[in-house]
């Protein structure tokens, strides 16, 4: 018998940045500083602007702020470079 630990990488479809210390920073799972430790996160506005770059291993997330100023309700883009190579897409919900 051979056991191994793998990654399963998700990511929620909406957070609530409200302080409320429930859903408030949108994380990738399974790219964290166990697995995936040398893979990088863009976050994009529906215009395409970049607004978040998040290095896997040294991030608790992203708090749904632009240089400190807290962005709308909207639906934002992610691409997640993994360090294997293979790059993943996906969008999410930021609710106010």
């Amino acid at each position: 018998m051979v056991e191994r630990t793998i990654a399963v990488i998700g990511f929620p479809a909406f957070f609530t940045p409200n302080g409320d210390g429930y859903n408030d920073f949108w994380l990738i799972k399974g790219v964290d500083k166990v697995f995936n430790t040398n893979s990088k996160v863009f976050i994009f506005d529906r215009f395409g602007k970049l607004v978040k770059e998040i290095a896997a291993r040294d991030s608790k997330g992203w708090d749904g702020n632009y240089r400190g100023t807290p962005l709308s309700s909207d639906d934002y883009w992610f691409m997640v470079y993994l360090e294997d190579g293979r790059i993943l897409k996906g969008h999410f919900a930021l609710k106010r």
